[in-house]
């Protein structure tokens, strides 16, 4: 049997490995933390470019925060299923004039799960783009919703809502569903939706 003090020196050896490796997770969390934050707002600036390219800079819009919690609490996206509004921004040119906006939404729905997009619009309310920030999809199904044979569909729509079709888009308020990946086709028209429905609806 192995004595008192043996397993208090134990107990003590596998507290002081547990200290440092504790200390030394914290300190590489401190020391990347920085780093990553950046890279997900440099990344989203990308995207947010690509999206309204008229615009060089994004700032949120003021009192948007407000706004999109008071549509959350009402429910009235939830025709469009688990969608959400995540933040608004104003797109400005060079010389300070705003130029447009960038919704940026997500749906819940998509056959990977979390399906997050940002929706350039110009002034008149028109898509300009559509960009995915995330998505957890099957490569060659539904990760082609980032390619812009897909997306592109978007771009000049000024509708107060999109429907995904299987059978040829032919109206103007139509989306072609990409082949075998319907679930996330949709998922990404209602992610759009919401933002439709935030630019008609909340915006003053």
């Amino acid at each position: 049997m192995a004595s008192k003090s043996g397993f208090m020196k134990d107990a003590l050896v596998l507290f002081a490995i547990t200290l440092v490796s504790g200390l030394c997770l914290g300190f590489v969390y401190d020391l990347t933390k920085e780093p990553i934050a950046q890279a997900t707002i440099d990344k989203n600036n990308r995207t947010y470019q690509e999206v309204l390219a008229s615009a060089s800079t994004f700032a949120d819009v003021d009192g948007s925060a407000e706004a999109i919690a008071e549509l959350a609490a009402s429910g009235e996206l939830a025709g469009f299923g688990g969608v959400a509004i995540e933040s608004v921004l104003a797109g400005t040119d060079a010389s300070g004039a705003v130029v447009g906006y960038v919704i940026n939404s997500l749906s819940n729905d998509s056959y990977g799960g979390a399906v997050k997009i940002s929706v350039g619009f110009d002034a008149e309310g028109t898509i300009t783009g559509v960009g995915i920030r995330e998505i957890n999809d099957t490569p060659g199904l539904g990760l082609k919703a980032k390619d812009a044979a897909f997306k592109d569909q978007y771009i000049g729509k000024n509708e107060d809502s999109l429907v995904v079709t299987k059978m040829g888009a032919s109206a103007s308020n139509e989306i072609d569903a990409i082949s075998g990946a319907t679930i996330t086709s949709n998922a990404t028209t209602n992610a759009v939706n919401a933002a439709l429905y935030y630019l008609h609806n909340c915006m003053n």
